[in-house]
């Protein structure tokens, strides 16, 4: 593990659990780390971490550093990272960040900023731990390893178990993240055109009804066609309510199977778990599914330089 420095960046919610973010700074302090941006955890306006400018201003900002750090860090979801998305200046972020070796990692909402970062400035990222889950009260060991074996090393790899699909041997584009963040942004100059890809998807307390919407949306506007692969994470207290009738989350992800028209693979180690993969948004990536296993090879993303 480096020295890395690491600049925290808030661009949806406020902290409203300061005990997870003074433990996760501390745990990186722990690791050798520096930990920059840490007014960003004392602003608060309504739901939000500071206003609309000074949330924009966190990503704006790593494009005119005079030193970039080796790490950007969300520090938590919630929501008003799609109020960003017409105030940041892409020109200047491609031009200092795309091809940089900086990791900006975070999940969530962060999917709308992963998105039209891609979109509009070819930047790449990381679908990974926020600093509120890094600091969770119980020492997260999976998503902690992974983290740092993933930002460390110009390839990871991840194998689980339960992947109930036929033999599937598939390569192309990684990318994804919240299933309806990422359906908000259809339509819009923040989506990005991936063709070959292999998507990830993952939600929370989002009734089974809904997330099957959410995977029509994705059907009828062709962008299931035009991957290779759909990698399903964790869908955590998606629940069916009173009206279901019996029509549940295994039903949503049946009804998904039958009109997806591509591989769909369950399983992901990914998403508002305890156990969590780190995902290079933009990487290339290789998945093999073969009796049961799933085991998935990402190379070609930005990476911490170490001695």
């Amino acid at each position: 593990m480096p020295d890395a420095r690491i600049r925290l960046i808030a661009p949806s919610g406020y902290a409203h659990d300061p005990a997870a973010m003074a433990r996760g700074v501390e745990r990186l302090r722990e690791a050798g780390c520096t930990v920059e941006g840490l007014e960003v955890l004392d602003r608060a306006q309504l739901r939000f971490a500071g206003s609309d400018a000074e949330r924009a201003g966190d990503i704006d900002a790593l494009a005119t550093l005079d030193e970039l750090p080796d790490i950007a860090l969300v520090t938590r979801g919630g929501y008003g990272a799609a109020r960003l998305l017409g105030r940041l200046d892409y020109g200047t972020l491609r031009e200092r960040l795309a091809g940089s070796s900086l990791a900006m990692v975070g999940h969530s909402d962060f999917t709308a900023l992963q998105l039209a970062l891609y979109a509009k400035s070819g930047v790449r990222s990381f679908a990974g731990p926020l600093l509120a889950d890094l600091g969770a009260e119980t020492f997260p060991a999976f998503t902690w390893e992974h983290f740092w074996n993933t930002l460390t090393a110009a390839g990871c790899g991840a194998n689980w178990s339960g992947a109930s699909v036929a033999d599937v041997d598939v390569q192309g584009t990684l990318w994804g993240g919240n299933l309806a963040v990422l359906c908000s942004l259809l339509g819009t100059p923040y989506f990005p055109a991936i063709e070959g890809g292999i998507l990830f998807v993952e939600d929370l307390g989002e009734p089974p009804f809904r997330i099957e919407r959410l995977f029509y949306q994705l059907q009828l506007s062709g962008v299931l066609a035009r991957q290779r692969a759909l990698l399903v994470g964790d869908f955590h207290a998606c629940r069916p309510g009173p009206r279901d009738n019996g029509y549940d989350l295994d039903e949503a992800f049946a009804q998904l199977a039958r009109m997806a028209g591509i591989p769909v693979i369950h399983g992901l180690p990914h998403g508002h778990a305890s156990r969590q993969l780190t995902l290079p948004f933009g990487g290339q990536a290789r998945l093999r599914v073969a009796g049961g296993e799933a085991r998935l090879e990402c190379t070609d993303y930005p990476h911490l330089r170490t001695p």
